[in-house]
């Protein structure tokens, strides 16, 4: 990856809902093929207002999208409630971690 590239800034805000999950990962997906190549996609999550099953599924479909792009997605500004789901499913390391070298 380029690491002079900036990343992708993805803002959850608010409540995620059910319908926004599948807008969203049309908005990563239609960014990072506008790029061409690998990068890094951040998920800030500091305007997020309910930290639920629903934003987790959110960030976790994300991730998917963007692995699928050949991208890492990093999580950012997490409340300690959503680090809390995020672990209860395994997965606050992995999203929190500076994606590995290439």
């Amino acid at each position: 990856m380029d690491s002079t590239r900036q990343p992708l800034v993805l803002e959850l805000t608010g409540r995620v809902t059910p319908a926004d999950v599948p807008l969203l990962c049309a908005w990563l997906k239609a960014d990072a093929e506008a790029r061409a190549g690998p990068g890094e996609a951040v998920c800030d999550a500091a305007r997020l207002t309910v930290a639920d099953l629903t934003a987790v599924e959110a960030i976790v479909r994300l991730r998917l999208t963007a692995r699928r792009l050949g991208w890492e997605l990093r999580l950012c500004n997490a409340a300690p409630e959503l680090l809390g789901l995020l672990e209860l499913v395994g997965l606050g390391e992995a999203l929190l971690s500076p994606p590995p070298p290439r």
